[in-house]
């Protein structure tokens, strides 16, 4: 392309109005998931040699396949934990330009073999691509670090279906052996690999069949003979199986869901009810992508209401009958408004692995990142076809990216200053117990705990099993001269009903054993801890091994502080015994060593060599793989084996006291 071509100029241009738009947010925080996913980036050290680099890569959980690609791709950015957030985003927003300049190449060939002339095809394209890329719904993805798992299955569907095009061009010209070679590297090899990435990969099978059935085969078909034998081979071997098998497996667990009704895992609602929920979402969704505005309620979206009923809420059924309503309507016109028809179904195909029947959480505006894909492009078609309205479709084509960029920065903005962005989600989610507490946390660190504790105690009435919020309420009377027995007994409300506390309850209890133990927090003392921690572990809904054992766990860290060896050893092998895992008996006798009882570590080592043939066996998929790696490098052998030398150099230098030594009686001068 040349460098006096006017449309380098305006690919330029969007490129540069894109980093413009971005820029505010590139110097924001860490936010919500990512501190769930990246600090593996220091679970075993930092990534710096080949046997940290395969413990790393193999030690995702998400999915069966544990998103490698994603994991693979946050090394560059940093190889260690904690780490600087701004080279994660920086990386995204590159990823996203990219993705914007595949978008135009994929436009412009759909346009083109649509029988658009050359100009409106790449007028078409670049309109199309120019309102995806600066559309400030996407900020929510592009600079939320995590979702690069999102990105680059993204990435991975825009090229493949690039290189599926140019081998189906190639077998019409009756070049077989070519066609073949760059169709099956299209549509198998980065299917495979946006699977890496995430399992919204597997979608890129589907989309092919779509643009073939509503774009190629009614206009272009391959000519008969080899290259048509080719690619009906292409076609059904990673066209139509992949396809299909995601259709069924959606299907499967969508009719077992139902059948068996109720809740699902720490889930409120069962899939039905999910199923029914799901048509507004999209509505939802589809009303910010084409009225979009600065600002939206963000990754806060807990407080999103289920559908309990085909009437409850009203606006269920008629989301149903909307949503169905346009699918068939646009395969219905498919002939007559093919780029319609295809954008609307992509769209809706797009959104079957998150948006039907896997029990995900209900709504998250990250998910329109792939599906949005073809959203402008027939707008971008019709502007193109100047031939009326030409003044008009003109300052549309200007007018609509700039004013998507403007909307973009601010938000960018509000990306970038965790303070105002925290406080703002608030005010949009006055319901999401996760949004209040994350606000109330800034105005914690910001030095306003009354605020806080106003704000908390607010939902705290009308959500009273969220232990998120009870929990920071006590922070925050902590920080203003002590705790209350109404505070203690919401927590203790909270952790009766509390469907699952995740990882949340043993972070804060880490933090605030150390308060309770040195007295700052007046009111507050470890017998209120042993009290939650007893309290939670007879919640029924917290009887999974699991949260059995981080509960029996803390409480055996209380004995242990309170200079009960005995007792704490006695805790800790119990929650070995819950769920038998070499990390966890690691973690306990490293506990008792540092807290001056090596001998007492010895013996649990030595306990956990007799259970250790119960051990937890991983589950399929990356877990499998990522146990043999550890297995196949003696990791965990490794790591026994110097801690047990660690504590019995400890043991034997007599610097330490045991149990025995604790009960002895006192010796005379």
């Amino acid at each position: 392309m040349s460098l006096r071509n006017p449309l380098f100029f305006l690919l330029t241009a969007c490129a540069l109005l894109l980093l413009w738009a971005y820029a505010p947010g590139l110097h924001g925080s860490f936010l919500f998931d990512d501190f769930a996913n990246l600090p593996a980036l220091g679970t075993t050290g930092p990534v710096d040699t080949w046997p940290t680099f395969w413990r790393y890569l193999t030690s995702g959980t998400a999915d069966p396949t544990g998103r490698p690609l994603t994991l693979l791709t946050f090394l560059l950015d940093a190889h260690d934990w904690p780490a600087d957030p701004f080279p994660f985003k920086r990386t995204n927003l590159i990823l996203h330009l990219l993705n914007g300049g595949l978008l135009y190449l994929l436009l412009a060939q759909l346009s083109r073999l649509l029988d658009h002339g050359k100009r409106q095809s790449q007028t078409a394209a670049l309109t199309g691509s120019a309102l995806w890329v600066l559309h400030p719904l996407l900020v929510s993805t592009t600079l939320y670090i995590v979702q690069r798992e999102a990105m680059l299955p993204t990435t991975c569907t825009l090229a493949g279906l690039l290189l599926w095009l140019h081998g189906r061009s190639l077998l019409i010209r009756g070049n077989t052996t070519a066609g073949l070679t760059w169709g099956v590297l299209g549509l198998g090899s980065f299917t495979v690999l946006g699977v890496l990435a995430k399992a919204n990969g597997a979608l890129l099978p589907l989309f092919a069949l779509l643009i073939e059935a509503i774009v190629l085969a009614p206009r272009h078909p391959v000519p008969a003979g080899g290259s048509r034998q080719a690619h009906r081979f292409t076609l059904f071997a990673f066209g139509i199986i992949p396809a299909a098998a995601i259709l069924g497996y959606l299907f499967w667990i969508g009719l077992n869901g139902v059948l068996a009704g109720g809740p699902v895992g720490i889930r409120p609602w069962s899939i039905g009810q999910r199923l029914l929920t799901e048509p507004r979402v999209l509505l939802d969704y589809l009303q910010l992508l084409w009225l979009p505005r600065p600002f939206s309620s963000g990754l806060f979206n807990d407080q999103y209401v289920a559908s309990t009923t085909w009437w409850q809420p009203a606006t269920t059924l008629p989301a149903m009958l909307s949503v169905l309503g346009l699918i068939g309507l646009a395969w219905w016109q498919r002939r007559r408004y093919p780029a319609l028809a295809l954008a609307i179904l992509f769209y809706f195909a797009g959104q079957l692995l998150e948006s039907t029947s896997i029990s995900l959480e209900l709504y998250f505006e990250h998910r329109n990142y792939l599906p949005a894909l073809l959203m402008f492009w027939p707008l971008g078609l019709w502007l193109a076809d100047t031939r009326s309205l030409r003044l008009f479709k003109y300052t549309l084509m200007l007018v609509l990216p700039l004013g998507l960029a403007w909307m973009t920065h601010a938000r960018a903005e509000l990306w970038g200053n965790v303070h105002s962005q925290a406080l703002l989600w608030a005010r949009i989610n006055p319901d999401s117990a996760r949004a209040q507490t994350n606000a109330a946390q800034i105005e914690m660190q910001a030095g306003r705990p009354e605020a806080a504790i106003q704000r908390l105690e607010k939902l705290l009435a009308t959500q009273p099993d969220q232990v998120q919020l009870a929990f920071n309420l006590i922070g925050a009377r902590c920080m203003t001269g002590g705790v209350q027995a109404a505070d203690l007994a919401a927590a203790r409300t909270a952790m009766q009903g509390t469907p699952n506390t995740g990882a949340l309850f043993a972070h804060w209890f880490d933090r605030t054993l150390p308060v309770a133990l040195s007295g700052r927090c007046p009111g507050l003392t470890t017998q209120d801890l042993q009290e939650l921690i007893d309290t939670g572990l007879k919640n029924p809904k917290l009887s999974a091994a699991g949260r059995q054992q981080d509960l029996t766990y803390m409480r055996g860290k209380i004995a242990l502080a309170h200079g009960q060896p005995d007792t704490a050893l006695a805790d800790f092998i119990h929650a070995l015994d819950l769920q038998v895992r070499p990390g966890m008996a690691l973690q306990a006798a490293a506990t008792l060593g540092a807290a001056g009882y090596p001998a007492h570590g010895l013996r649990l080592l030595d306990h956990y060599e007799i259970v250790s043939g119960n051990a937890m066996k991983p589950g399929f998929g990356m877990p499998w793989l990522h146990a043999w790696v550890l297995e196949h490098q003696h990791y965990w052998q490794h790591e026994m084996d110097h801690l047990r030398s660690q504590l019995t150099l400890d043991a034997k230098a007599g610097s330490v006291n045991t149990s025995s030594q604790s009960s002895r009686p006192d010796t005379p001068d």
